[in-house]
């Protein structure tokens, strides 16, 4: 079906502007996935805020232009879809892993971080990222942990002044 050029030109600055604002991109072959898996793929991104698009490889190579996606016009083969991730760097890798394990027809091609195309073994160390709350709980727990430390120790001084002393008492009893 033939798209008609005012068409393209918003497919392309829509793409443009999700590209733009995204951290991480994601790539992946989607032939033999069913309407209905694509649909619950899509609500799953919805809900993880990744920008979910199938694209025609022209329209994305124009799009990702002058953006850190650029790298990703190499790897812009047969059908693809395109996953950008807009607030947390591994959400689009971990919604795409996540349904290729239960999709084996669907196939993970390429990452992009950074203006860096990666290959899609690396696709595990992108979804391990912890999210902006995981990142800012460890961050809390590291900074609390020498401050925890400390109280602990000051309060252990007292507490061994109090054990010594009632041990001289139970000997002092014991020797009476």
């Amino acid at each position: 079906m033939a798209i008609r050029l005012e068409d393209k030109k918003q497919i392309v600055s829509e793409v443009n502007q999700a590209a733009s604002s995204a951290l991480s991109a994601v790539l992946a072959d989607y032939r033999g996935v069913t309407v209905s898996q694509m649909t619950a793929l899509r609500k799953n991104a919805r809900d993880n805020n990744v920008y979910l698009r199938v694209v025609r490889n022209t329209l994305l190579k124009k799009a990702v232009e002058a953006t850190d996606f650029e790298c990703i016009r190499e790897v812009l083969v047969g059908p693809t879809i395109l996953a950008f991730s807009q607030d947390d760097p591994g959400a689009a890798a971990r919604v795409l892993k996540d349904f290729a394990k239960e999709n084996a027809k669907f196939e993970i091609r390429a990452l992009s971080v950074g203006g860096k195309l990666l290959d899609a073994s690396q696709i595990d160390v992108l979804a391990k990222l912890p999210t902006h709350d995981q990142a800012l709980s460890i961050l809390m727990s590291v900074m609390l942990a020498p401050v925890t430390k400390l109280a602990r120790t000051m309060k252990e001084v007292p507490s061994k002044v109090t054990r010594g002393v009632a041990a001289v008492r139970d000997q002092k009893q014991e020797a009476a």
